[in-house]
């Protein structure tokens, strides 16, 4: 029988975030339920399109990325109302990060210096509400260099602060012996939703694609839970052997065995929810995060932009500023239309 093909676009070079897929992969979980799944990384273009961008084009069957991408594409009339179908974690594990020989020691202490950007439409913002929760103005400086070079910023002293993964930069620096503070959201009143989710076109989930999506979701599962389960060495070694096949153009540094096994052992708890089970969303976790946004006014119509188009889109500074276009009505944005967990459901009547 021939295989379906499934292509995953990463939301960063593959990581421990991304265990349960190359874990599904070398087990053969995949094509167990007819599946045939290809991965790709953002280091094969230097992460000139985002996964948003390729499962918008249809180059990918998923993507990767945090929940507020849904809610910018949901936003905008002339993109496709993307939908979540599984989260990869059940908590929130990144943060605002600085170095402690800064003397940077908490949010406030932000104004006036510089933020390396991966230049989302929410997220100078999003720190920027942290900063003045802390008690600061919000007033600093937002470079954006290239994505994959972002931590490398922080660390050679060309940023003062940068959001991090903590199960994976925060374990870098602590194997390389590098201090820092980690500023988290919740910590200052902001409920970020999940990150990262797995989400895909509308069209898929018109077409009769749920069979597809719900055998992906069941080897994917399993992926997971093999690895919450498996110590860090024997999961790493798994992982690493996958990755190196999948992908032979990938510096093994990038992906080195002590910073896979760590970030292993500080991320493997938040893999499954209570009940064992990998990928499900709570409503209650998007309504909050939502809420927020609109409540804060960072829900707008603006969008960022590095050639800004006069009455649609706005430099990084200008959003931070407050030229922000027109608030988005609370109804506009229909969560039913947003995430789903009806993939899982299935896939769980299957296992």
């Amino acid at each position: 029988m021939a295989l379906e093909d499934v292509t995953v676009a990463l939301d960063w070079t593959p990581n421990s975030n991304h265990v349960g897929f190359y874990v599904a992969q070398a087990r053969g979980m995949y094509a167990d339920v007819g599946l045939s799944v290809k991965f790709i990384s953002p280091h094969c273009d230097n992460y000139k399109a985002t996964p948003a961008l390729r499962v918008s084009a249809k180059e990918a069957t998923l993507g990767l990325g945090p929940s507020e991408t849904l809610f910018s594409y949901h936003s905008e009339s002339e993109k496709p109302d993307l939908i979540a179908i599984a989260t990869l974690l059940q908590q929130d594990l990144s943060s605002i990060a600085t170095l402690k020989k800064s003397g940077i020691n908490r949010p406030q202490e932000l104004d006036g210096k510089r933020y390396a950007s991966y230049g989302a439409r929410y997220e100078g913002r999003i720190v920027q509400k942290m900063i003045q929760n802390d008690g600061g103005k919000g007033d600093y400086e937002e470079i954006v260099p290239a994505k994959l070079g972002i931590w490398s910023t922080l660390l050679e002293g060309k940023a003062d602060a940068t959001w991090v993964f903590s199960g994976w930069e925060g374990c870098a620096a602590s194997i390389a012996g590098v201090e820092l503070n980690e500023f988290r959201l919740s910590d200052y009143g902001i409920p970020y939703g999940y990150s990262p989710v797995l989400f895909c076109h509308p069209d898929t989930i018109n077409s009769d694609s749920a069979d597809k999506l719900s055998n992906f979701l069941l080897a994917t599962a399993k992926g997971y839970a093999w690895a919450a389960r498996q110590s860090c060495l024997e999961a790493t070694k798994l992982f690493l052997k996958q990755v190196k096949q999948e992908h032979p153009d990938l510096l093994e540094e990038a992906v080195a065995q002590e910073l896979v096994s760590e970030s292993l052992n500080y991320m493997k708890n938040s893999f499954l929810a209570s009940d064992g089970h990998w990928g499900h969303m709570d409503a209650a976790v998007w309504e909050a995060f939502l809420n927020w946004l609109q409540t804060e006014g960072l829900l707008t119509t603006y969008t960022q932009s590095r050639n800004p188009v006069p009455g649609v889109s706005v430099s990084l500074d200008e959003l931070r500023q407050g030229n922000v276009g027109d608030p988005i009505a609370h109804d506009q944005i229909n969560l039913k239309n947003v995430y789903t967990n009806r993939f899982l459901e299935l896939a769980r009547q299957k296992s």
